[in-house]
Order: structure tokens, then C-alpha cells, then sequence
């Protein structure tokens, strides 16, 4: 139960920050609009930072997402019996946050009138930057396999410092790899978000794009699959 308990709250607080930046980002009559990406890189950054550190006070190992989970399961270094409980409170937890941010943000949603003034599902899911299935596929593959190939040699990353190095790895893969597809790297950043902003009534809101959210589930997924394999084969 603690597992559960701790992703939740963990990757609600990760979700509620990254989603808050991307809609004062975005958003019209915001402090914060117009801001750029590079804030975002680093907001969601530390919002990661954050999100460990509150899912290992409650007894959890702070993954905040599926493709760490699922990957290190399959290759021994994580129980199964352990993967459903930390799964669902991954999802949740992402659907929380990113509930918590839409409902911060109506008076601005509503000043914001369209898709081109900034009135997105950008705003809490991935779309890419240029629509090419399989190379965002690709995008998603390499920049996740990047991401937890260097988790899987950071050791317990939930202790000390780490927290931190992990949120500056989040940085960092966000200003270079990242800028192809806004890097999802964690299925349930992109589909718990998503369903919110689907699900809610959302003023002046556009599509969820649910046609490219199979990119950062599959991608993700795999890349996360070939970093605990690779970090397998090796040791």
C-alpha cells in the first residue's frame, strides 16, 4: 500500500507542476507567458526532483512512471507483485495533478480563445514538433533509453542528492533530445494528463489528440525495455 500511496502523491506533485508551468506558459494573461522552453526544461526538471523526493517519504521508490516500473520488473530488479499497485498510482496520480492545474488555470483558459492563441492539449500532454509517426516513435525510444539507462546506474535515486541529479537529467534530455517530440519518457505524464483535459470541461479547449498518444505509451515503453536489458547484458 505504501508503494501505491507514495507514486501517487509523487507523480501528482510531478504532474501538478509540470502541467502548471505548460499553462502559464502557454496560456494568455499569465505572469509567466510566453516564457519558452527552456523554463519548461527546467520546471519540469525539478518538478521530477520533487516528486521522488515526496514518493520516498512515503515508502515508495519514486519511479512516477510506468516505463521505469514495467522495465525493471521485467529484468529482475523490481518485484512483480509490486508493479500493479505502483502503476495505477502513477496514472492517478497524473490525472490528479493534472486536474489540480485545469481547475488553477479556468479564468485563463477562458482568455485564452483558441489552439493558436495557446489554448492546447500541449499544454498537459506530448505532440511533436513535426508530425512523423515513426521518427517520433524513434524520438521516444532513444531519449527514454537515455533517460533510464543513466537511472539504472545512479543506483537509489531517492537518496541524498539524487533526487536533484535526476530532475537535472530531466533538464538536460529536455533541451536536447527532447526537443523533437516535448518528450514524454513516461506513459502516464502523457495519458493521465490527456484524460483530464478530455474528460473536463475545459473553456475554449481544442482536440486531445488521442490519435498520437500510442507514441509516448509505445515508445517509452520500449526504450525503457532496452535500457534495463542493455544495464542486464552488462552486469
Amino acid at each position: 500500500m505504501n508503494g501505491f500511496i507514495g507514486e501517487f502523491l509523487g507523480t501528482l506533485v510531478l504532474i501538478v507542476f509540470g502541467t502548471a508551468t505548460g499553462a502559464g506558459v502557454n496560456l494568455k494573461k499569465t505572469y509567466g507567458n510566453n516564457a519558452g522552453w527552456l523554463l519548461i526544461c527546467l520546471a519540469w526538471g525539478m518538478a521530477v526532483t520533487m516528486g521522488v523526493y515526496v514518493a520516498a517519504a512515503f515508502g515508495a521508490q519514486g519511479h512516477l512512471n510506468p516505463a521505469v516500473t514495467v522495465s525493471y520488473a521485467v529484468f529482475g530488479m523490481f518485484p512483480w507483485h509490486d508493479v500493479l499497485p505502483y502503476v495505477l498510482g502513477q496514472f492517478l496520480g497524473a490525472f490528479v495533478g493534472a486536474t489540480l492545474a485545469i481547475f488553477q488555470f479556468i479564468p485563463h483558459f477562458k482568455a485564452t480563445k483558441n489552439e493558436a492563441e495557446g489554448n492546447s492539449v500541449g499544454i498537459f500532454a506530448t505532440r511533436p514538433a513535426i508530425n512523423s509517426p515513426l521518427y517520433n516513435l524513434i524520438s521516444e525510444v532513444v531519449t527514454t533509453f537515455v533517460f533510464i539507462f543513466v537511472l539504472l546506474n545512479l543506483g537509489d535515486f531517492t537518496t541524498g542528492l539524487k533526487p536533484f541529479i535526476v530532475g537535472m537529467l530531466i533538464m538536460v534530455l529536455g533541451v536536447s533530445l527532447g526537443t523533437t517530440t516535448g518528450f514524454a519518457i513516461n506513459p502516464a505524464r502523457d495519458w493521465g494528463p490527456r484524460l483530464a483535459y478530455t474528460i473536463w470541461p475545459i473553456p475554449n479547449k481544442s482536440g486531445a489528440e488521442w490519435n498520437y498518444a500510442w507514441v509516448p505509451m509505445v515508445g517509452p515503453m520500449l526504450g525503457g525495455f532496452l535500457a534495463a536489458g542493455l544495464e542486464f547484458l552488462i552486469k
